[in-house]
């Protein structure tokens, strides 16, 4: 299963950790994403959904 936002579709990004010796090796950024309950058409639905889309509304939760 990907680890994907369900809303805006943001995934991990990739890039080099550096040392102070200059030495690169590869890693990942990982969305910070969370299981929520939101209404989606007429019923309530578990989503994956990241913390920038919760907080600006774009879910919107079911009680």
């Amino acid at each position: 299963m990907a680890r994907t936002c369900d809303i805006c579709g943001k995934g991990p990004s990739t890039g080099n950790t550096v040392s102070h010796a200059n030495n690169r090796s590869r890693r990942r950024w990982k969305p910070n994403l969370q299981r929520v309950r939101a209404k989606v058409g007429g019923g309530v639905k578990h989503l994956l959904a990241c913390t920038r889309c919760i907080r600006s509304g774009k879910v919107l939760k079911a009680a």
